[in-house]
């Protein structure tokens, strides 16, 4: 059976003391629950977090990694430096990363092959800008991020993989895909991958929803069938506003 999950991607946001604050609300709020509940603080954050919340059910994960295991990529963390603090599980290929710093597909099937390589899982982020859905290109787009980062990998290294649909245009805007769309974009993915590798593998592998998820629309779009959970942002800044979203299920 496909894992639920609910991650909350907290980006650049948090200081020491108020990810401290934040963790405390979050322990005594998070419901014992077969959801798998992760956090992604910031990187200077995550051993604090990873020590705070070792003995609880929620997970801490980085929200990225360089693809080399050592050298000179001056302010980049390494796969084996996360593990070495407890970090088992990274975000790769979010849109930030592609727009803002450049990320391809090219790159982040590197970075995917590292992770896995380390032992590590990965939830891969893809998803299509508003014009290309617009000029309905969203299909083809996403085939391609996913073909081009993840297709070469094998069966086995899936076991490792999450999947999170991000539709760019509903990613800090208050616009989110209706669930329908979700599960349009979701049913899609799990074919690709069924055509790709076969139908056991693409029945197993959760792919979670990302773009404005909050307590008021989660259970509508976590009822679709092929939608496993979400990958929340601005959420999951709020402890309340985030345990509402994995009580959705």
């Amino acid at each position: 059976m496909r894992k639920k999950i609910v991650a909350g991607n907290w980006k650049m946001n948090n200081d020491l003391a108020e990810t401290q604050a934040l963790i405390s609300d979050l322990k005594s709020s998070v419901p014992e629950t077969d959801v798998a509940v992760m956090i992604a603080p910031a990187f200077t954050n995550l051993y604090s977090a990873f020590q705070s919340l070792k003995d609880s059910n929620i997970e801490v994960i980085a929200q990225n990694m360089h693809q080399e295991s050592k050298g000179a990529y001056t302010g980049e963390v390494s796969a084996a430096m996360l593990k070495s603090i407890g970090v088992k599980t990274v975000i790769l290929g979010h849109s930030e990363r592609r727009e803002y710093f450049g990320e391809t597909d090219e790159l982040l099937a590197k970075k995917v092959d590292a992770a896995i390589a380390n032992g590590m899982k990965v939830i891969f982020c893809f998803g299509e800008l508003l014009e290309e859905r617009k000029s309905d290109k969203h299909f083809e787009v996403v085939k391609t991020q996913l073909k081009d980062a993840l297709f070469h990998l094998s069966e086995t290294a899936w076991e490792s993989i999450v999947l999170a649909y991000e539709p760019v245009w509903a990613i800090g805007t208050g616009e989110t895909a209706s669930p329908e769309q979700a599960q349009e974009i979701h049913a899609f993915v799990r074919n690709e991958i069924a055509d790709q590798y076969d139908q056991a593998l693409a029945d197993n592998v959760s792919i979670l929803y990302g773009g404005s998820v909050k307590p008021g629309n989660a259970a509508e779009i976590f009822g679709k069938p092929d939608v496993d959970g979400g990958l929340i942002g601005g959420a999951a800044l709020n402890a309340a506003d985030f345990t509402a979203i994995i009580t959705a299920f």
